[in-house]
């Protein structure tokens, strides 16, 4: 429950601190005099949407800090978890706004919008006029009906909408992949013949135009080498003059010499080394000339292959290097492409597999939604008798529609509000002072399914008078048998319910304050003769005193 509200320069609040009754609360005040400010602050210090032209004119900044008792059961392990320390089950929960921002605290320690809002569904419920307005439009019917389920459907449906929402990004992931796969089927083709033809090419030796070009030189000057060679060894060794036969006499004479004298012995080895090299190389000529003959073949072979060397190397790279590193590139792009296809027949798998969880969990959502109805029909119902509606009749009415992150479900609420007529689509049908009862019995009935243990009602009596009043006021003082109840009114009988009574009132001198008075005894007497008349007097004094029972 709210324990305590402090406000500073909150629109047209300089300073306010009010201190609430855990039962019935209630606020009257003349209509503007800034009743809805005080139910707006603390709205916004749970986290609703936030303006900031609420700061008061002449502040730098606006204020707001409620203090909040947890019951017992509430789980405290998510402020454990956020480093906020809990005594007597007590949280201090502030807001402060300024021009550009605004920072939330709970026990002094600073937390998201995210975890404020987390901690109000659990203890706090505010019912607007807006909301009321809300509440009556089809599309939110289906959430209502959630809201009244216990866990395993809500669990139900929190991983109904995982599921959707994974199918829904899976879809959108096929789709940008065929799309991508579409675009890159000319590429892929491309990439493959590209890909073939350097294959085809069949390169093992980067170094290869090289030594292609150094056998081309070759086999163009093969009569030239060959008559070279050959002359050279006929000098060396084909006639009877030739060099090594000359060589052979001198190494004959230099062997007599150094037996002679010992001391050209090295002469006679350096000569032998001279005349057996010489021998060798001209067989080696002798082999390089008779091994050398015209191959055509070979030569046009060459001549083909560097035509198409360079015809690759025109087209991939300027050497035989970039040439294979290309080929590694286009390889790796049409990998992705190829990974890409494999990867459609993945996820058009899964898809097919999540469908089908989907389908069966719809299923079961389904169901579970149709026993929802069929019991929130009966509450909602038997609450309407309470609150002067006897005759009516309230359905919920579900039809198949389009899967979507709810489910399967269409979902409206039906009513009949005089029994000679059939029930209709709530939204064309009801009164606005039938709207607010029958959001009051829904509200009566989610309060007391839920934990919630605060609920706040911004004028849920629009519209209504005389017995519905009454009954209103009787709902009211139901519910705050078992939660906090925080309320709005022009009616007297309802205020005159309450456990705590403010009244709220505007004053204007050189400028505007909105200043709340906490009423007793004479000041509430005249506050509910005020709100029955329009003006105090001897009658409506001792009919609100007849209300009060004083």
């Amino acid at each position: 429950m709210i324990k305590s509200v402090s406000v500073r320069n909150y629109i047209l609040i300089d300073e306010l601190t009010l201190e609430f009754d855990k039962g019935f609360n209630v606020f009257t005040g003349e209509t503007g005099a800034g009743k809805s400010i005080i139910i707006g602050a603390i709205d916004t210090a749970f986290g609703a949407k936030l303006n900031k032209d609420v700061i008061k004119t002449g502040s730098d900044k606006a204020f707001i800090e409620l203090v909040i008792i947890l019951d017992d059961e509430f789980d405290k392990s998510v402020f454990v978890e956020n480093g906020i320390e809990i005594q007597n089950n007590e949280i201090i929960l502030s807001k402060e706004i300024l021009p550009a921002s605004s920072r939330s605290r709970i026990n002094g320690v600073l937390v998201t919008q995210d975890f404020v809002k987390g901690i109000r569904e659990q203890l706090l419920d505010i019912h607007t006029q807006h909301q009321s307005y809300n509440y009556v439009q089809p599309k939110n019917h289906i959430i209502l009906l959630d809201n009244f389920a216990l866990k395993p459907h809500k669990d139900n449906i929190i991983l109904f909408k995982e599921k959707y929402e994974k199918l829904q990004n899976l879809k959108r992931k096929l789709s940008s992949l065929k799309d991508t796969v579409n675009k890159t089927i000319q590429q892929s083709d491309f990439l493959k013949f590209q890909i073939k033809e350097i294959e085809d090419a069949k390169i093992e030796d980067i170094d290869e135009c090289e030594k292609l070009e150094k056998e081309l030189d070759i086999l163009c000057n093969i009569e030239k080498l060959k008559e070279l060679s050959y002359s050279s060894y006929w000098a060396l060794y084909g006639d009877d003059s030739n060099i090594i036969s000359a060589l052979g006499n001198i190494k004959s004479n230099i062997s007599k010499l150094s037996q002679m004298d010992e001391s050209v012995l090295n002469v006679e080895e350096d000569f032998i080394n001279a005349y057996e090299i010489l021998k060798d190389i001209a067989h080696k000529m002798r082999d390089y000339s008779d091994s050398k003959e015209n191959d055509n073949e070979r030569f046009d072979f060459i001549q083909e292959r560097q035509c198409l060397l360079d015809k690759i190397k025109r087209k991939y790279g300027s050497t035989l290097e970039e040439v294979l590193t290309t080929y590694d590139k286009l390889s790796e792009e049409l990998n992705a492409i190829e990974v890409s296809q494999d990867e459609i027949v993945v996820i058009e798998k899964e898809i097919k597999e999540i469908e089908a969880e989907i389908e069966n969990l719809a299923n079961v959502i389904s169901s579970a939604r149709k026993e929802l109805a069929r019991v929130l029909s009966k509450a909602v119902t038997e609450e309407l008798e309470k609150l002067e509606l006897p005759k009516s009749r309230f359905e919920i009415e579900i039809k198949a529609s389009t899967m979507n992150e709810r489910g399967k479900d269409s979902v409206e609420f039906m009513i009949s509000t005089n029994v000679s007529e059939p029930v209709k689509p709530l939204a064309k049908t009801a009164s606005g002072g039938e709207i607010s009862r029958i959001m009051l019995a829904i509200k009566t009935i989610f309060a007391q399914a839920d934990s919630t243990n605060t609920v706040i009602f911004d004028e849920i009596d629009t519209g209504v008078s005389g017995k519905a009043s009454q009954a209103i006021a009787d709902e009211l003082v139901d519910l705050s048998k078992t939660h906090q109840v925080i309320l709005i009114t022009h009616q007297p009988i309802i205020a005159s319910k309450a456990d705590l009574h403010f009244y709220v009132k505007k004053e204007q001198s050189d400028i505007t304050k909105v200043n709340v008075y906490k009423l007793e005894g004479e000041n509430r007497v005249k506050a509910i003769a005020l709100l029955a008349a329009g003006d105090i007097n001897e009658e409506s004094t001792s009919f609100a005193k007849n209300l009060l029972g004083v």
